[in-house]
């Protein structure tokens, strides 16, 4: 029986909260010379029960990991869009590891050329892995 988003949504995660790097992402050449901030958030979402009953860190995922992929993409090679950094992010970190049932990526810039105060301007996506693990949506 397949569970829907929101059923995911429900359960236990890996939460990695404002994480910060230097890129070079976007379609303005000045993005891809320059570069600037970016700011990401992940969670993760996988059954934690087994890791808090045996306090094991081979019962769960280092945050580590998952903050290594995010500094990796985000480091690494340019996309025009905030969209394919956050698809990126995903589809690496459910391929990487197969217990994760889902990830939701958020990826701000908080320096724009926006007349206005501002935090970010940004994307968040939701990438679930449907119950036999076969194919992503």
């Amino acid at each position: 029986m397949e569970m829907d988003d929101t059923q995911l949504m429900k359960g236990d995660k890996l939460i990695l909260r404002g994480l910060k790097f230097h890129g070079f992402h976007g379609v303005k050449p000045e993005e891809r010379t320059l570069g600037q901030k970016f700011v990401v958030d992940v969670d993760a979402w996988m059954d934690l029960r087994e890791a808090g009953q045996s306090d094991r860190l081979t019962d769960t995922i280092s945050y580590t990991e998952i903050y290594r992929i995010v500094k990796e993409v985000v480091e690494g090679t340019p996309h025009n869009l905030l969209e394919s950094v956050a698809q990126q992010i995903t589809v690496v970190t459910l391929s990487k590891f197969p217990r994760i049932s889902a990830v939701r990526v958020k990826v701000g810039k908080p320096h724009v050329a926006v007349q206005g105060q501002l935090d970010y301007l940004g994307v968040e996506i939701f990438r679930s892995r449907v119950v036999d693990g076969q194919s992503l949506r």
